[in-house]
């Protein structure tokens, strides 16, 4: 296979990033402008944009996003899946204009029909029929965590090695040597030492799992069902049985994260792979972009949590730290409701999913064709290539995996022909707007910036 020509690499990142800067002086000059923003952005990882500065969008519609250079761009990316339901879909809108203009009510801190429909909505999808819901998976991750150690009078919990559940200061972790746990590179201002809270082993190695349970001291495992932050990481055929057994075995509860995953299909990983997890948080897509999340609980845990309530060891109404006064908010609720009800259907997850199975394809052509060491791996509706030869099984392999330069180069190359690409790694996720000539064009113009690694 042939290697890569770092002094030709380094020529084309130039080239690409003397074009991106000539496209886009407004972005630009927005940029430089916004000098009372944290890095001159609203959210300090939009610096993660290729090119030296971000664009700056003016409209988004389906899975198009206009700059306010006048350039337009197919968007693989949906905001990291926040907008998995395309941009602006219009039962969303037309539910969410309704709430603010004809009902009104943005939040009262009171129930609305929407939240009784979601709920059972949601039950229907993944399988556990008590639901409450947040302004996001983070927020729900947190929440739920808390019940766990509630139920469970333990204090720590297992997370994988580079997982991804928001912002969440347990889930910073990683396996360190001989069993420790240690924080992940770069983990900004934790409140304890992580090992205090957490313990992290690979994701796919059970043996480590259960030497991590044995302890006694874990409320729960916190997984997703595939990694995908660092890469999309896929369980071995056994993992999650497994899995499910051990945490039987050891009394701890089993939360399973779907808030990228949810891109398996209309009820996630969890209907499409028959996972039986005690908690299920989801977030981000459900609200066709309108800040949201919920998590789910088994009646099992639900009546474990009522006898500490009973008991007076447990207050979810008041100081419990499990809500927020805009959580479970009127709109976000209207927002959900459609979005499930109209957008993100059981139908449109089989076009997703197709369109999703025709850009791997089309990636995995490309890499055949140049003999790239690089693999490609699809879940659902989602896709992801990787610069290693063979599909990584944990996050460890596939984090050295990673090449800044190369996703430097791409995803530049990529956004200067119009192809919006996730910033954050090489991931691709279709929405109900994506057609099979959006796929074909992110497959030409893959093999022409992949080709020109080699001219």
């Amino acid at each position: 296979m042939p290697e890569i020509d770092r002094a030709r690499l380094h020529q084309l990142i130039a080239q690409e990033k003397t074009t991106y800067e000539r496209l886009h002086p407004t972005s630009r000059l927005l940029y430089d402008e916004a000098t009372h923003l944290f890095g001159k952005v609203p959210m300090t990882w939009m610096n993660m944009w290729s090119g030296g500065f971000p664009l700056s969008f003016d409209r988004a519609r389906g899975n198009r996003i206009l700059d306010v250079d006048g350039h337009e761009y197919v968007d693989f990316s949906l905001g990291d899946t926040g907008a998995m339901a395309g941009h602006s879909p219009e039962p969303t809108l037309r539910a969410v204009q309704s709430r603010i203009s004809e009902l009104g009510g943005i939040t009262t801190m009171l129930p609305t029909a929407d939240a009784t429909w979601v709920g059972a909505e949601l039950a229907r999808r993944f399988g556990l029929t008590l639901w409450s819901f947040t302004l996001s998976a983070t927020d729900a991750n947190r929440w739920a965590i808390r019940l766990a150690r509630a139920v469970t009078g333990r204090s720590k919990i297992v997370c994988f090695s580079y997982c991804y559940h928001g912002s969440v200061d347990e889930t910073f972790a990683v396996a360190g040597p001989e069993g420790t746990t240690v924080a992940r590179a770069g983990n900004v201002g934790p409140p304890v030492p992580v090992e205090m809270t957490t313990r992290a082993v690979p994701w796919n190695d059970l043996e480590a799992l259960e030497t991590a349970l044995a302890h006694g001291d874990v409320a729960a495992i916190v997984a997703e069902p595939a990694l995908t932050n660092i890469g999309i990481v896929l369980p071995d055929p056994d993992f999650h049985h497994a899995m499910r057994a051990l945490a039987t075995t050891y009394d701890t509860l089993l939360l399973i994260d779907e808030t990228h995953t949810f891109s398996a299909g209309p009820g996630g990983a969890t209907a499409a792979w028959g996972l039986r997890p005690d908690i299920l948080v989801i977030g981000k897509s459900i609200g066709g972009g309108v800040p949201c999340g919920a998590y789910g609980i088994t009646d099992d845990v639900a009546l474990a949590i009522e006898a500490r309530i009973a008991s007076g060891e447990a207050d979810v109404e008041d100081v419990g730290g499990v809500g927020g006064t805009l959580a479970g908010n009127a709109l976000s609720l209207a927002a959900m409701r459609a979005t499930l009800s109209e957008v993100l259907t059981e139908e449109a997850f089989v076009s997703m999913i197709d369109r999703a199975t025709e850009f791997t394809q089309g990636v995995q052509d490309v890499i055949d064709r140049h003999e790239m060491p690089w693999s490609v791996t699809q879940l659902g509706a989602r896709t992801e290539y990787r610069f290693a030869a063979t599909p990584p099984r944990d996050g460890e392999t596939s984090e050295q995996a990673a090449d800044v330069d190369l996703d430097g180069y791409l995803h530049l190359a990529l956004l200067n022909r119009g192809i919006m690409m996730t910033p954050f790694h090489n991931m691709a996720l279709m929405c109900p707007d994506t057609s099979r000539a959006d796929v074909d064009r992110h497959t030409a113009a893959f093999r022409e910036v992949v080709g020109a690694l080699h001219a």
